[in-house]
């Protein structure tokens, strides 16, 4: 989406020529193809787990980091892996995100009306919205060593990151069009009325 924001925004005449239906195919496929590979790869690891405890995990699903706090083996390489592995699969995006609305944000302040920086930053806004709430809560679950106190809000943030930040997707998207405000202002102002 950055990507896709980031040509449209900063090179608009050459916008179909590169995100072309070929170029999104492939950039879906090299996503889900590494999302695939280090999942396969965590499930051979974990699989070599040996479990001795109490099989309860304190968690909402079977997270990383509380199924290894189950285990009774040593877990060095499956923490030293998840290090490694962070790198191409959070940071590098993060950091691309990051990058694209440098540019981004560069070019709509050249933009000389207000109106015009206005609607430009109003496209950009509803993806900004939903990759904050994602990486905030992954960076705040995963970068940080968790501890006996940290553990409801681990489990709140999880809970936030697979649940409430997908469930929101929609609404946050819908808010950029037009027609959905309009509804919900008339909802809104119905509603208020009746009280």
């Amino acid at each position: 989406m950055s990507y896709d924001r980031y040509q449209a925004i900063c090179n608009p005449l050459r916008y179909t020529s590169v995100m072309t239906l070929t170029f999104c195919l492939k950039a879906v496929l090299l996503c889900w193809l590494a999302i695939v590979s280090m999942v396969l790869m965590f499930a051979v690891l974990f699989s070599q787990l040996l479990f001795c405890g109490p099989n309860i995990i304190d968690h909402f699903f079977c997270d990383f980091d509380p199924l290894l706090e189950l285990s009774c083996s040593e877990t060095v390489m499956i923490k030293l892996v998840s290090i490694v592995l962070v790198i191409p699969i959070v940071v590098c995006p993060l950091i691309f995100i990051i990058v694209s609305y440098g540019y981004i944000i560069l070019t709509v302040l050249k933009i000389p009306s207000v109106t015009g920086r206005q609607k430009t930053f109003s496209t950009c806004s509803s993806h900004l919205a939903v990759v904050s709430m994602l990486y905030v809560s992954i960076i705040s679950i995963y970068a940080f060593p968790t501890q006996i106190a940290q553990i409801s809000v681990n489990k709140f943030l999880s809970l936030f990151y697979t649940v409430i930040t997908p469930l929101l997707n929609p609404s946050i998207y819908s808010l950029s069009n037009r027609k959905i405000k309009v509804a919900v202002k008339k909802l809104f102002s119905n509603k208020s009325g009746m009280f």
